[in-house]
């Protein structure tokens, strides 16, 4: 067989009578026809130019696609210049299919790796060691310490049962609903022995703005029997006990033990949950977890007030969905400064409570709270 030239001819000299003395494309050429002619056939509409970097890579990718014409000819089979326009339609056709597929499935690739990478739990700054860890939260809550110095719990209780009753309340809805609510039913039911015995009915209808108000009723009510026909009417100052009432969690129960009993407990609530893993102090979600991980890193005598910090923080400024980054205190500690607004002044517009000069949750907040330029919560109903 003789060598071809890249037009596809032979170079030993013979022609063939039957061809026809017509120059034959070069593949350059042949691509360009087949272009063209794929863009002839679309849609005035969809007509868009090609890009140049799809051009160039149908002219590199020709010649391996049109090596079995060239070896016809070389064989002294002559190939009409139609059929070899007609080859490169079809080469170039393939072509544009999986390239246009890959651009079309670029989009919602991306789109779900950015999804990810939201949901996903922020991970421990690079390299920072167990030691480094545990300096970095300590110094946190000593931070948090100076921006709170007035942190309490935000729900109004005289005793350990109101705290009790109050916080089972709590759940699914604000402190200072709860706050608001709470007057009425102490006032006709004060102690656990007048709760036990109340008509579930009245306590719903005074119930029935905290939410879930049958349920909840059902639980105070519970509870109150429990404590007096087990506990003599008393609240017990042990976690194991206080979790057997009904609609006590530990959660509940290291609320009243810290803030009723003294001792200390981790309260995690959903702005702890959030702000401990933003700040990356755990990865783990369930609740148990997350208090096992954060106890270890302070002293066991911090907890409750590392709770108060942690809480009062999510819930004035490092918020779920709009963080006030730029008027944040520990924002040189923070692994996530930047999720939310950074501009100072933007940022300021999205404080709450006493920090953007708005009324607490509490109706009777302590001394020290409105010593700080705090305002007590309007009752229910107060405009």
């Amino acid at each position: 067989m003789g060598e071809q030239d890249p037009g596809g001819s032979n170079k030993t000299g013979k022609t063939d009578e039957k061809a026809a003395p017509v120059k034959k494309p070069t593949l350059a050429e042949r691509a360009a026809y087949a272009a063209e002619a794929v863009a002839a056939r679309k849609p005035a509409s969809a007509r868009k130019p090609a890009p140049a970097k799809k051009a160039a890579s149908a002219k590199k990718a020709a010649p391996t696609k049109r090596a079995a014409p060239a070896k016809k000819a070389a064989a002294g089979e002559a190939v009409p210049a139609e059929t070899a326009v007609s080859a490169d339609r079809a080469v170039s056709a393939k072509k544009a299919v999986p390239v246009k597929k890959a651009l079309a499935a670029a989009k919602p690739v991306t789109a779900k790796k950015a999804a990810t990478v939201r949901k996903t739990a922020p991970k421990p700054p690079a390299g920072e060691s167990r030691t480094a860890l545990v300096r970095r939260a300590r110094r946190i809550n000593r931070e948090l310490a100076e921006v709170y110095p007035y942190a309490h719990p935000e729900l109004d209780f005289a005793g350990p049962f109101q705290l009790l009753v109050a916080t089972v309340l709590s759940a699914q809805t604000t402190d200072l609903r709860v706050n608001q609510t709470t007057p009425a039913l102490f006032a006709k039911y004060p102690t656990p022995e007048d709760l036990a015995a109340a008509n579930p009915e009245e306590v719903e209808e005074i119930l029935r703005p905290c939410g879930f108000f049958r349920a909840k009723t059902r639980s105070v009510i519970g509870l109150s029997k429990a404590l007096a026909e087990d506990f003599g009417g008393e609240v017990p100052g042990r976690l194991e006990d206080l979790v057997k009432l009904p609609g006590v969690g530990r959660k509940t129960a290291f609320v009243v033990l810290g803030n009723a009993f003294g001792r200390p407990g981790i309260t995690v609530d959903t702005h702890f949950q959030r702000l401990v893993r933003r700040w990356r102090w755990t990865e783990e979600t369930d609740p148990d977890k997350i208090e096992a991980a954060v106890g270890a890193l302070f002293p066991k005598s911090d907890w409750t007030d590392l709770s108060h910090h942690v809480i009062w923080h999510g819930r004035r400024i490092c918020h779920a969905r709009k963080p006030a980054c730029g008027a944040c205190p520990i924002a040189p500690l923070c692994p996530a400064y930047g999720e939310g607004e950074t501009d100072a002044d933007k940022a300021k517009k999205l404080l709450k409570y006493e920090k953007g000069g708005f009324p607490g949750q509490r109706l009777n907040p302590p001394q020290a709270y409105l010593d700080a330029g705090g305002r007590p919560a309007p009752p229910l109903g107060a405009a």
